[in-house]
């Protein structure tokens, strides 16, 4: 069953060069026009189901808070309809709707009617509401007295505790301290297990991943797709650098080579190479103290050749670089999937340039199987000095570490990008290009261990 639905929404607004000229235009002949048309939202249609939580992404101006009033019946769409069935709170603009001159308790009662509350029900919601936002004595007090931080856990207490059936959430989850937002993202997620539809737009894509089962993503004002947070995000990243997000997942030459050698299914078999010093394709070392492992040369086959590869990986860049090769190897050189906590490993990537760049980064990030980035480095965080690329230069990248992430499975990335004329470039992203599998006799609290030593005395 659907909470809500959303049905070939767009909506538009009259842009006017000057005021005078909607003046103008309204008592002008008739026909005669004045304004031009700006489309924030273009026929966007998607469902929310009952109990489940939705989320909305997308870069500015891409229509994200226009829909959330329109659901929220705040704005009224230009066309296309808007169907909400229960109850709605809604945390778009924190304190929209607050007398400045009333107390926070009148504000509450006004607010809780606004809502379709009874005073009844408000007053029995009213201890928990005032408890939440802990504002103290100032409960009795006009807003306008408040703090900017009183004011918003008021607002922000007043939404989520009036049991919704629908909640929305419009960028409100970064209001107070550290223990408010904690507290916030607490009573979140008890709403959630109660059986609450929320609906929330955030540029917090951490948030996206923990917390939603589904999400919608819109680009000025165009509904581009709608699934499983971790791709959602993935597609989100290209628009961010300016590429169509829908364009062929598979730029995969690379993968479409691998996937017909291995059937993407291979077993990780040892490759028989030790690792020896950390060099870079001048044979210098990359970094002072660090040595940059190398395989054989004899070895003519891949490496992704001996490691499980996702059939479905996101492979997409402007092509001035291309990843050419992936590697995974466990303490020993040897090629795995599975890698022993507390063991050193190394995540290497073949990178070939088809055009001169200036300043190439080159990164790689581990995912959990919603998305969510755990870890990861790249050469400009680890102050890697790189010299400006040729055209045809290839490179080999190593990066080694400690396992220490709890036992389980991971999702390896992998980039090589750049700054041009001060622009962020993608030359190619591999995105879960292949799993690593972190194998523990002994899991800790969370997603890492802290390798914590532990001594226990027992005073007489």
């Amino acid at each position: 069953m659907n909470a809500i639905e959303v049905r070939d929404v767009t909506k538009v607004y009259r842009l006017y060069n000057k005021p005078v000229d909607r003046l103008l235009e309204a008592l002008g002949p008739k026909g005669k026009s004045r304004h031009r048309d700006f489309y924030a939202l273009k026929g966007v249609s998607f469902d929310v189901e009952k109990g489940t939580t939705v989320g909305v992404i997308g870069t500015n101006g891409s229509g994200k808070s226009t829909i959330l009033k329109i659901i929220t019946g705040v704005l009224t769409p230009t066309t296309g309809s808007v169907e909400v069935k229960g109850t709605v709170s809604a945390l778009l603009e924190l304190g929209a709707g607050f007398n400045m001159e009333y107390t926070g308790i009148e504000n509450i009662y006004m607010n809780g009617t606004m809502m379709g509350y009874s005073r009844q029900e408000m007053e029995k919601k009213l201890p928990e509401i005032l408890e939440f936002a802990d504002i103290g004595e100032f409960a009795g007090q006009p807003v306008k007295s408040y703090s900017s931080g009183m004011f918003v856990r008021l607002a922000f207490a007043l939404a989520i505790n009036v049991e919704p059936d629908i909640l929305i959430v419009d960028e409100a989850l970064s209001v107070g301290d550290v223990f408010f937002q904690a507290k916030c993202y607490h009573k979140m997620e008890e709403i959630r297990k109660k059986g609450t539809t929320i609906v929330m737009v955030t540029h917090d894509m951490s948030s996206i991943i923990k917390y939603c089962d589904k999400v919608v993503l819109l680009n000025r004002g165009d509904f581009v797709a709608e699934g499983a947070p971790g791709k959602m995000v993935d597609l989100y990243k290209k628009i961010l650098v300016g590429l169509d997000p829908m364009q062929g997942e598979a730029a995969g030459a690379l993968v479409e080579k691998k996937l017909e050698k291995t059937g993407a299914g291979g077993t990780a078999e040892e490759s028989g190479q030790e690792l020896s010093g950390r060099n870079n394709k001048d044979g210098k070392s990359s970094r002072a103290g660090g040595s940059c492992g190398s395989v054989s040369e004899s070895n003519a086959e891949r490496w992704l050749d001996k490691l499980v590869v996702n059939p479905e990986f996101l492979n997409y860049g402007d092509g001035s670089a291309e990843i050419t090769d992936v590697g995974v190897f466990d303490d020993k050189g040897r090629l795995s999937n599975q890698i022993f906590k507390g063991s050193e490993f190394t995540v290497r990537m073949k990178v070939k340039f088809h055009k001169a760049a200036t300043m190439p980064i080159f990164a790689f990030t581990l995912k959990d199987k919603k998305g969510f980035e755990l870890t990861g480095t790249n050469t400009m965080y680890e102050d890697v000095k790189m010299e400006p690329a040729a055209d045809g230069d290839e490179y080999e990248i190593s990066f080694r570490q400690r396992m220490t992430l709890q036992g389980g499975d991971y999702l390896l990335s992998l980039g090589c990008t750049s700054f041009e004329n001060g622009e962020f470039v993608v030359y190619n992203r591999l995105y879960d290009v292949v799993n690593i599998t972190a194998i523990s006799s002994k899991n800790t609290v969370g997603v890492y261990d802290m390798e914590s030593e532990v001594c226990v005395t027992k005073n007489s």
